[in-house]
C-alpha cells in the first residue's frame, strides 16, 4: 500500500513539474520583447498651439489600474490582496475619471493604465474618451505598454493576463510619439512574466520655433534591489540631456519609485522591513535642471493595509513628481490631496513657462 501511495505521489509531483516546465517554456516563447525604440500611434488630434513664452499645466497620476483604492492592500507591499473586485475597479475608475477631468490640465502623464487584463476584467481603461467628452480641451493620446504577459503565474490566485502601460494625453498637437525601452533588471525566467519599463515620449512642435517641447512620461522600477532603478535613472537623464542639448524644452514626470530630496525628512520610513523606495539625489541633475515636487503632501502610500484615516497609521512617500530642463520655469507645484480614495497615489500638478 505504501509503495502505491509513493508511486501516485511521484506521478503527481512529476505532473506538476512537467506543467511548470511547459508554462515556463510557453511564457519564454510568448515573452514581450519590445524594440529599443518604437514609434507609437497617436489617437485623436489636438490642435491647440503652444509657443516659447507660453505657460502650461502638467499633471502626473499613477492610476493603480483602478484597483488600489482606499479599501485595498497589495501582496507585494505586505498586504494580502491580489486584484480588486469588479465593483471596486468600476468605482475607482469612475472616481479617477472624474478627478482627472476636473483638473483640466494641458498634459496628463498617467501610469498603470490597463487595457486588457484579467485583474481589471478586460476593461480598457483609456482616459481619452472621458477627457474629450467632458473637458473644455481636446486631447491627443499615446499609449506605451510596459507590462504584457499572457499569464502571470504568481501569487495565488495568480494575476493571469496583464496588459498595462503608460498613457499620455496632450491638448497640444503631438508630432511624434515613441516608446523608449529602459534596462530590465530581471533575468530569465522571472523576466518572462515581468514588467518591461519604458519612457513614453511625446514631441510637440512649438509655433514660431524650430525647437520642440519634449514630454516624457515614466514609471521606474519598483521591486528590484536598487540597481534597476539606478540604471533606468541614468538612462533617463542621458535621454533628457540629449534632448535639451538639441535646444528643446524638456518636461519629464511620473512615478519614480524613488523619494525626492528632502522627502524622507517629511515622511520618514517607519519599518525598513517593508517596501522602501530608492532615493533621488540632487547630484544626478546637470547644472540648471531641477526637480519639481511637493513635500507637504504625500504622493503615495504603502499598501500593507487599507488606508487609515489617521495619517499616523500609514507609511507615506513622495515618489511622484517632475524633472525640468533649465529653459522650463517652474511657476507652481502641488500634490492634490485626494486621501488615496481611488488609487494609492495622489496626483501631482505643475504649472510651468517655456522661457524665451
Amino acid at each position: 500500500m505504501a509503495k502505491k501511495i509513493l508511486k501516485w505521489v511521484g506521478i503527481a509531483l512529476g505532473a506538476v513539474a512537467l506543467a511548470a516546465v511547459v508554462l515556463i517554456l510557453w511564457l519564454t516563447v510568448r515573452e514581450y520583447k519590445p524594440a529599443p525604440v518604437e514609434d507609437l500611434d497617436i489617437a485623436a488630434f489636438a490642435n491647440r498651439a503652444i509657443a516659447p513664452g507660453d505657460s502650461l499645466t502638467v499633471l502626473t497620476q499613477n492610476t493603480g489600474y483602478a484597483g488600489l483604492g482606499a479599501s485595498s492592500d497589495f501582496f507585494m507591499d505586505g498586504g494580502a490582496d491580489v486584484a480588486p473586485t469588479r465593483e471596486q475597479m468600476e468605482t475607482n475608475l469612475a472616481g479617477l475619471s472624474g478627478q482627472l477631468t476636473g483638473q483640466k490640465a494641458d498634459v496628463y502623464f498617467l501610469q498603470e493604465v490597463d487595457t486588457d487584463s484579467s485583474r481589471t476584467y478586460g476593461v480598457n481603461q483609456s482616459y481619452l474618451h472621458t477627457l474629450n467628452e467632458s473637458s473644455e480641451l481636446y486631447y491627443s493620446s499615446s499609449y506605451a505598454l510596459n507590462y504584457s504577459c499572457d499569464f502571470v503565474p504568481f501569487p495565488w490566485p495568480p494575476l493571469g493576463k496583464v496588459h498595462s502601460g503608460l498613457q499620455s494625453l496632450s491638448a497640444f498637437p503631438v508630432e511624434k510619439a515613441q516608446r523608449i525601452a529602459l534596462p530590465c533588471p530581471f533575468s530569465w525566467p522571472v523576466s518572462a512574466a515581468n514588467l518591461k519599463r519604458c519612457l513614453l515620449v511625446n514631441y510637440v512642435p512649438l509655433e514660431g520655433s524650430d525647437k520642440q517641447l519634449v514630454l516624457v512620461n515614466l514609471h521606474l522600477e519598483a521591486y528590484d534591489d536598487g540597481e534597476g532603478k539606478a540604471a533606468q535613472t541614468k538612462m533617463l537623464m542621458d535621454f533628457l540631456s540629449g534632448e535639451y542639448e538639441k535646444g528643446n524644452y524638456v518636461i519629464a514626470g511620473g512615478d519614480f519609485n524613488q523619494t525626492f530630496p528632502g522627502a524622507l525628512d517629511a515622511f520618514p520610513i517607519q519599518d525598513p522591513s517593508l517596501w522602501t523606495p530608492g532615493v533621488l539625489e540632487d547630484s544626478i541633475l546637470p547644472q540648471g535642471w531641477q526637480f519639481a515636487c511637493d513635500l507637504t503632501v504625500p504622493s503615495c502610500r504603502l499598501l500593507n493595509h487599507p488606508y487609515d484615516p489617521d495619517p499616523a497609521g500609514n507609511q507615506f512617500y513622495v515618489i511622484d513628481g517632475f524633472i525640468l530642463s533649465p529653459n522650463v520655469r517652474l511657476d507652481h507645484v502641488e500634490t492634490l490631496d485626494h486621501q488615496f480614495q481611488f488609487t494609492d497615489h495622489n496626483p501631482v500638478s505643475i504649472t510651468v513657462t517655456l522661457e524665451q
